[in-house]
């Protein structure tokens, strides 16, 4: 390192669409597939570092699965005498130079150098999406395609489904869930949260008559850390206990067994309907589980502790507007925030008609249906990032 050079470590909260991907992880030599990495990592040749950046993931994800807001951390050593990038424009270059419509930047942050993104997560965060009453594949909206399990049965025994899941809560080994080729070196996991529940408004891209046969589902799992190709071979065994070939009972004799060969747990649900969710660490919170905070509880929460001293503390981004937005939390999947809300989103869009700027939204880092439109609309661009209005301008 040269005299006056300094290498800067950040932390960045991404997502992406894995349709078009072999995995997040980076694929490596003269090969057609390509990982979400790959992307990344060619952006961040264009920040001139002395040394090459590499993006050490949080989560990896296998090809097809979506992330929400997955994380990775990256160093950055620019030239002497010059500072490092704040993580404001670390954020703005990457997505500048970013070739790939399906990936996203959503955030950065300072951290210290000794800060590893996979190694100081706390909590990972999972949901897979599930969809019934599709008898056709022709029945599936095109923008749900390769987003959702498509199911032909009408209903799901919801209930059973979540006495099933009592079975997976807790610490235990789950060898039975895991599939070969795992890194890990122990199969014992502690599940913290495993939920089953009909979405009520469904799909905004289901049209009304279709609204009444086509019901969607969503499956979330909470733990500090999985086995590989965990969550989805728990969602086809809570799957076989909704379409009622197994009794809740059976679930717990499944992880008890520790048989990964068995009937039901070596089935593995598509990769297509799971999406990681969020990805938190020690003393603060991601995108993903602060746009879940309501107005009301909002008031009541204190300040969190950063990851280092001073570390992050003015970059992170303010919470949804809590005057002008509505007064209810915002859903997962149709997140909306207020144009008059301070300059710290991460990314927005004109969605006016002609020249009325004034119905400019910005969209929530943790919207994904707006995520789904802009890359499924042709000759959409990239986010821009948010400028205040002039209070002269008209």
């Amino acid at each position: 390192m040269g005299a006056g050079s300094v290498r800067a470590r950040y932390l960045v909260y991404f997502q992406y669409l894995g349709t078009d991907f072999n995995g997040v992880a980076a694929v490596r030599g003269a090969q057609h597939a390509i990982g979400v990495q790959n992307y990344l990592e060619e952006a961040a040749e264009r920040l001139n570092s002395v040394v090459p950046v590499k993006f050490t993931i949080s989560s990896r994800t296998d090809a097809g699965v979506h992330a929400l807001s997955n994380a990775a951390h990256l160093d950055v050593q620019r030239r002497s005498g010059l500072p490092p990038f704040s993580p404001e424009v670390l954020m703005e270059a990457l997505n500048t130079h970013l070739r790939h419509p399906a990936i996203r930047v959503l955030q950065a942050f300072r951290v210290p150098s000794h800060f590893h993104a996979r190694h100081a997560a706390t909590s990972r965060t999972y949901l897979y999406r599930l969809v019934t009453g599709c008898r056709r594949p022709d029945q599936l909206p095109v923008f749900e395609r390769n987003r959702c399990w498509a199911l032909r049965a009408d209903c799901l025994d919801v209930a059973a489904m979540r006495e099933a899941a009592q079975h997976l809560l807790g610490t235990h080994d789950f060898r039975a869930f895991q599939s070969a080729g795992s890194p890990a070196t122990s199969p014992v996991r502690t599940l913290r949260r495993a939920s089953v529940s009909p979405d009520p408004a469904g799909s905004p891209f289901v049209l009304p008559e279709e609204s009444r046969r086509l019901r969607f589902w969503s499956l979330e799992f909470e733990s500090q850390s999985f086995l590989y190709r965990q969550v989805r071979r728990m969602t086809s065994v809570l799957v076989a206990v909704g379409l009622g070939a197994l009794m809740p009972a059976q679930v717990k004799g499944i992880v008890e067994s520790q048989d990964p060969l068995g009937r039901h747990q070596s089935r593995v649900a598509p990769a297509h309907g799971l999406f990681l969710k969020a990805v938190l660490y020690e003393g603060f919170e991601s995108t993903a589980r602060r746009s879940q905070v309501t107005p009301d509880t909002q008031q009541g929460q204190g300040s969190r502790g950063t990851l280092g001293p001073a570390a992050g503390r003015s970059q992170l981004c303010t919470p949804p507007c809590i005057t002008h937005g509505p007064r209810q939390a915002p859903r997962l999947l149709s997140a909306w925030t207020c144009h008059k809300s301070p300059p710290a989103r991460v990314g927005c869009q004109w969605w006016g008609a002609g020249d009325k700027r004034k119905h400019r939204k910005a969209r929530h880092p943790n919207s994904l249906w707006w995520f789904l439109l802009e890359i499924n609309t042709p000759g959409a661009h990239p986010p821009i990032s948010w400028e205040p209005r002039s209070r002269n301008k008209k």
